[in-house]
């Protein structure tokens, strides 16, 4: 069981939506860490990894392990609910098939959202070794991906030791952003050699959304191998994602 309240409720507002663009139906746990969420989404193509930890809540009561299977689109028109300034309580009682979500504010708004019986199986994720490390300001990469959005429906990341440049050539256009080492921006880029991979803008476009509540982004990727998104706001959520590179025939 558990009762958990959320002070700031813009922590959820802001990222269950962003969540459910990618995946429709998933596992959350809540523990003695806080409330999380692991799952690929259905085509296997990406992948998101969620923590929203106890230190973001202003009251967090967890016995044991809460597994909630939960659809995702139910959970996001409830929190769409949410008004400015609102206490957040989530709940859940041993004997319950459902969780409780209560809004305070003016007045108090409560909603019962029912408890699927989903199997979760967490990926590998430990088994992932990327070669490059960046860490930039995640507004320069949404302009990157927006430039190369009109151009095409994929994207290159390409990088060496002292640059880093995402890019995009379609039919007609083409687009590129390029960061260099100690350019405005650019925190750090740690890349042994060349390195390139291409990405399907569709499932980026979504991703970089996280960019609202994180004022940097992390990035890992490797030759012709999944791309690693971190968004985080320290002490309080952790959002990150794995997305499948398209490989060129």
């Amino acid at each position: 069981m558990f009762k958990i309240t959320l002070g700031n409720a813009d922590l959820i507002k802001n990222s269950i939506p962003i969540i459910s663009e990618i995946i429709d139906e998933g596992v959350f746990k809540v523990d003695a860490k806080g409330l999380s969420l692991v799952s690929p989404d259905r085509s296997m193509i990406a992948l998101v990894d969620f923590q929203l930890l106890s230190t973001a809540f202003e009251d967090f009561k967890v016995t044991g392990e809460n597994m909630l299977g939960l659809n995702l689109a139910n959970l996001v028109a409830v929190i769409k609910r949410i008004k400015s300034g609102d206490k957040v309580t989530l709940s859940k009682n041993d004997d319950s098939n459902t969780l409780e979500i209560v809004m305070k504010g003016k007045g108090t708004r409560k909603f019962e959202i029912p408890l699927l019986n989903i199997t979760a199986e967490k990926p590998p994720l430990d088994q992932l070794k990327f070669k490059a490390k960046l860490e930039l300001d995640s507004n320069v990469l949404e302009e990157g991906i927006t430039d190369a959005d009109i151009v095409d429906d994929s994207i290159v990341f390409e990088g060496e030791p002292h640059a880093f440049r995402i890019w995009a050539k379609g039919d007609v256009n083409s687009s590129q952003m390029e960061l260099k080492r100690g350019d405005h921006g650019l925190d750090k880029i740690e890349i042994p050699e060349a390195l390139k991979s291409r990405y399907p803008i569709e499932y980026l476009k979504k991703m970089i959304k996280a960019s609202k509540f994180a004022d940097k982004v992390l990035l890992e990727f490797s030759n012709d191998y999944p791309l690693k998104m971190v968004f985080k706001d320290i002490d309080k959520i952790h959002l990150s994602f794995i997305l499948a590179p398209r490989v060129e025939e």
